[in-house]
């Protein structure tokens, strides 16, 4: 029934207190029950009553849409009510929730209305004076107050709805501002890859034109492997990108299984790769795979920019808490990267294994050449 109730329109719902507050009042233990202000002499319910008990609860089916209208139609019935000296009736509980829809849903002309309102409050209080109401100035003032609680409960929800939309913005910029940096980053690593293997392979079918005819058409076969393999995994990343839910990712993503692919791309472009994997090699989750993937790509790819030709040693351990993945190569050129200088690769290497509580190291080693080490906790996959 609570679910029910929650689709329904706002309007709807309106219609709805509406109605169930004026059932309430012909209803005879509780039609009663309600505020009083004037305690004049009561008079006999005659038409005229069952006129403005009516107006004081109908009106709130528009409290939403309309609500200066709504208070404007039940304040003054209310007012007509207490100057007859009608016998109480719920149906003034009105009056409060309209002054509450007013605080929580007008736009504009707040003030005026509050001043509105004011002055047609203190116009009933003088009014009631006059007709000879017991009720002391302390009874007026007490009673406003009450009202007053009412406008400001009001604007308490209508300031609350506001953050609320707000932060649910903010929330979206940072989602979209966050998955752009991820997009970004899984562009540069799977375009920089294959386009790095492919200016690789082909300067040296170049160079063994005059020197290897016969190995020109090897070295051309690989740039042809290499580019379907760049096509491939665009259309992944594309996929995942159009795809809604985890597991449209996880059939879709990298994973440490595809690491050798990424070691016999290198093999083909004329890097030697040593590749040696510890631990059960188990399934881990979708974004932990990624990374670890990632990263062993980006080293390689690092290695073929700046130490084409000398040995790349990857190794990967997989432990019971973590991964570790540490890639060395020997003999790097002098355009290699300085220590903690790396390019948008390895900032954005970093910023991937840092969102998984993971720790990203890379730099030159002591004896020569590059180290890249990283530290990504483990979690199964579900």
């Amino acid at each position: 029934m609570l679910l029910g109730w929650q689709r329904l329109t706002p309007s709807t719902k309106d219609s709805a207190l509406a109605l169930v507050l004026t059932a309430l009042a012909f209803v005879p233990t509780v039609s009663t029950i309600g505020p009083q202000l004037g305690d004049l002499p009561r008079r006999p319910v005659d038409a005229l009553a069952f006129v403005l008990v009516i107006a004081q609860a109908a009106p709130l089916a528009i409290r939403r849409r309309m609500p200066a209208g709504c208070l404007a139609v039940i304040g003054t019935a209310f007012a007509l009510h207490q100057s007859f000296g009608y016998p109480d009736t719920i149906a003034g509980i009105g009056l409060y929730l309209a002054l509450f829809a007013v605080g929580a849903h007008q736009v504009g002309y707040r003030r005026v209305i509050a001043a509105m309102a004011t002055a047609g409050y203190s116009g009933l209080a003088i009014t009631l004076h006059l007709l000879g109401s017991p009720s002391q100035l302390q009874v007026f003032v007490v009673f406003y107050l009450s009202l007053v609680v009412m406008w400001m409960a009001g604007t308490a929800m209508r300031r609350w709805r506001a953050e609320e939309a707000e932060n649910r913005r903010l929330s979206v910029e940072v989602a979209t501002a966050g998955e752009r940096a991820r997009i970004a980053r899984d562009l540069h690593d799977v375009v920089t890859h294959h386009v790095t293997a492919m200016v690789v392979q082909a300067d040296a079918a170049q160079f063994l034109l005059d020197g290897a005819p016969e190995e020109v058409g090897r070295g051309l076969d690989a740039i042809s492997v290499t580019g379907r393999r760049a096509l491939t995994d665009l259309r992944h990343l594309l996929d995942v990108l159009e795809a809604t839910g985890d597991s449209a990712r996880a059939d879709r993503s990298p994973t440490l299984g595809r690491v050798g692919d990424l070691v016999e791309q290198a093999r083909l472009s004329g890097q030697p790769v040593e590749l040696t994997r510890r631990g059960d090699q188990r399934e881990h989750a979708v974004d932990v795979e990624l990374a670890a993937y990632r990263v062993v790509q980006e080293a390689l790819t690092n290695a073929l920019k700046h130490a084409a030709g000398h040995l790349t040693r990857v190794e990967i351990d997989d432990h019971d808490d973590r991964i570790e993945i540490e890639v060395t190569t020997d003999g790097i050129s002098a355009g290699t990267p300085a220590i903690g200088s790396g390019g948008r690769g390895l900032s954005g290497l970093r910023e991937r294994v840092r969102m998984l509580d993971g720790e990203l190291v890379a730099g030159a080693r002591p004896e020569g050449g590059f180290r890249v080490h990283a530290l990504i906790p483990s979690r199964r996959q579900a």
